[in-house]
């Protein structure tokens, strides 16, 4: 299976809109749920981002591919994303760290790509109509693989989370002096989490989805962190209870993106589907704690539902803490004991690989909330 330039390519969406094109990567055929992401730069980041998963996504950004591809910035062992679609490829690669070309990356591994379309009419389609099942093929008619599109799971009640997590234990050794230990449930995690928090002293356990609280005891958490992940926050039963024997155990925790979903859902909150989501490196934030705006990395089709006022819950008052500027979605919870912060969680990326820093002293927010567990538990 190779991609070269001439090789005619269609994609097809689910409502039945047709777009044509040239083979961009592997040859062949694939479906997922179709998704655009607003970012100008970090498509390496973005495509080896486990959120992706089972996720065809659309660059808007015009031209794509001139800083090829480097050993350093994968944010997971390969390509998650099932396809990506762009309307013009790079024809150099020119970037001083590129050891290879997009391109060259796609077709190695397998990932079937359509380039040469009208990416703004399929954005402006996909905010009208909404994220859907979509096919791109190089081997068959629209008809048909219209056929098999309607034949693909929906987003909406899948879970993911075991096509991603790791399956062993291991280790990111703390920067410079170690002052706590976190362990990490890894749901999709990405690569550049865990080193913002060992740059600041953290050892991290990145540890198997299904890992027992038990366990993460026998670490010797100070902390637990929840990364974020794919599919339907709906169908994680398994972290919600998790998360509740982290609360109930007094552990400090905090989560992102799909960790800020299983906390709201811990915290009697509901989930839904966005229509379309909110992916790329430009979404503005309020954060009600500070009162500041922070411009955000994001990639979620799931949200947690507002219900208005502060909500009481076993372990002190749960309230959301920030929310999106552009359409008021949720994007961030806090848990409060009294005046005493218990744990958080936000619905964006805080790590920003790729984007922004603005966000980046949660993670000392983090660090904060498990140095106070500790004073409180010496002087109890």
């Amino acid at each position: 299976m190779t991609g070269s330039h001439g090789v005619r390519a269609c994609l097809v969406l689910e409502d039945g809109r047709v777009f044509e094109g040239e083979s961009f990567g592997a040859e062949g055929e694939t479906f997922g749920e179709i998704v655009f992401t607003t970012g100008m730069t970090g498509y390496q980041e973005t495509l080896t981002d486990p959120s992706y998963r089972r996720q065809v996504v659309v660059a808007t950004a015009p031209h794509v591919g001139n800083t090829g591809w480097n050993q350093d910035d994968d944010e997971s062992a390969r390509i998650q994303v099932a396809g990506l679609v762009i309307r013009e490829r790079s024809p150099i690669a020119s970037n001083h760290t590129s050891t290879g070309t997009l391109e060259d990356q796609l077709r190695q591994q397998g990932i079937v790509g359509i380039s040469g379309l009208d990416t703004r009419a399929l954005t402006r389609h996909i905010r009208e109509r909404g994220a859907m099942r979509v096919g791109i093929s190089t081997e068959s008619s629209a008809d048909d693989l219209l056929t098999r599109v309607r034949q693909q799971p929906e987003m909406a009640g899948l879970n993911l989370i075991s096509e991603v997590s790791t399956t062993e234990e291991y280790v990111i050794e703390p920067v410079g002096e170690h002052r706590f230990t976190v362990v990490a449930f890894d749901l999709g995690i990405k690569a550049m989490t865990s080193q913002r928090l060992a740059a600041r002293g953290c050892r991290v356990h990145v540890v198997p989805a299904d890992t027992s609280l038990d366990r993460a005891k026998e670490l010797g958490a100070d902390g637990v962190f929840l990364s974020n992940g794919p599919g339907d926050p709906a169908t994680a039963d398994a972290q919600v209870a998790l998360t509740k024997q982290v609360l109930d155990a007094g552990i400090p925790f905090f989560g992102i993106c799909f960790g800020n979903q299983i906390l709201g859902r811990t915290l009697g909150f509901a989930t839904t589907k966005l229509p379309y989501g909110h992916r790329g490196i430009n979404q503005p934030v309020l954060d009600h704690t500070t009162g500041r705006v922070e411009i955000t990395a994001q990639n979620h089709g799931f949200a947690v539902v507002d219900e208005g006022a502060p909500r009481e819950t076993p372990w002190g008052t749960a309230t959301v803490s920030h929310t999106s500027l552009n359409d008021d979605v949720v994007e961030g919870l806090e848990l409060r004991r009294g005046d005493r912060l218990v744990a958080f969680s936000v619905q964006y990326h805080p790590e920003a690989a790729a984007g922004p820093h603005d966000s980046a002293h949660l993670f000392d927010r983090f660090c904060g909330l498990m140095a106070d567990a500790r004073n409180n538990a010496q002087e109890a």
